[in-house]
């Protein structure tokens, strides 16, 4: 009787649980360690980008301010001394119409010619795209040189539109790779069903094209705009007269090599010459939220 109510021997050993097929019982904690890791990489970097705009901002209200990273002692006459005519609104009066006027030249130029490139096809397409992407890599200091000299034996030297027209000059072949790529992700029968309804070509990219693309020609004026805003070599070289020049170049004015650099009025100006460039981006990234808006397009 005591047999009869024990329970079977198999029903006794039942088997444990199987762990679900590809999954090892070590991969959870590996994977949560590798996570960790990349986490403290990426604090030690935001770190690296953290500490000088900290200096930024604390010597720019430091009466005393130094090279080393400091309490401040709270004062507003940096920002006193440089908020003036010929110290950051004129310069920075000069760069916005260097960098918007280049600004807009290049993205103009870039869609007009990233167009027939992404929809057309030719036997020279590619030997081109391989001339805009070396053209990309090419350092601006390579070719400096022999255009001072060609400004000067054509009397373009110190002249503003000249130097506004080389600056959308050299953005335009990072301009034109990356505007290609956004058009490329434009459906080609959006256009075809345009141009079956009488639209030419210029009506199909700025009513068709352009609208679903407006994401990417706000990214390519963000870096063209900000690529330019911070370029010193361009207009120190093509640009003579002291009030025609941007503040990427009065900015040296600051400096100093025997120990007299104002580091609190350099802060104060570097704060106030970075404020176009933020201002541009917050007005400018709250359109890019949305991405491509091709979904909608798409249906019937």
């Amino acid at each position: 009787m005591a047999l009869a109510d024990s329970p079977p021997a198999a029903e006794a050993e039942a088997p444990a649980p199987a762990l679900p097929s590809g999954r090892a019982p070590g991969r959870r904690p590996r994977r949560r360690a590798g996570r960790t890791a990349v986490n403290l990489v990426l604090l030690v970097v935001s770190a690296l980008f953290v500490v000088p705009l900290l200096w930024m901002l604390a010597a720019s209200v430091d009466s005393s301010a130094s090279f080393r990273l400091s309490a401040p002692d709270l004062t507003a006459d940096n920002f006193s001394q440089v908020l003036d005519a010929d110290t950051t609104f004129r310069p920075i009066l000069n760069g916005l119409l260097l960098c918007g006027g280049g600004t807009l030249l290049c993205v103009v130029c870039s869609v007009l010619a990233a167009y027939p490139l992404s929809r057309f096809r030719s036997r020279l397409r590619r030997p081109f795209l391989y001339t805009i992407l070396f053209t990309t890599g090419l350092p601006i200091t390579a070719i400096m040189i022999p255009v001072y000299s060609m400004f000067v034996q054509v009397e373009l030297i110190d002249s503003m539109p000249a130097a506004t027209l080389f600056l959308a000059a050299s953005a335009l072949p990072f301009g034109i790779w990356l505007m290609k790529s956004f058009m490329d992700g434009v459906p080609v029968v959006l256009e075809e069903a345009a141009r079956t309804d009488g639209a030419n070509a210029m009506q199909i990219l700025w009513s068709v094209v352009l609208p679903l693309m407006r994401p990417g020609v706000i990214v390519v004026t963000i870096f063209t705009f900000i690529g330019m805003w911070g370029n010193f070599f361009v207009p120190f070289i093509l640009l003579l007269s002291p009030e025609k020049l941007p503040a990427s170049v009065s900015v040296f004015t600051f400096l100093s090599a025997h120990d007299q650099t104002q580091y609190g009025q350099l802060s104060a100006f570097s704060i106030v010459y970075s404020v176009p460039v933020v201002v541009l981006y917050l007005v400018l990234a709250r359109k890019l939220g949305g991405g491509f808006a091709l979904g909608g397009a798409l249906k019937g």
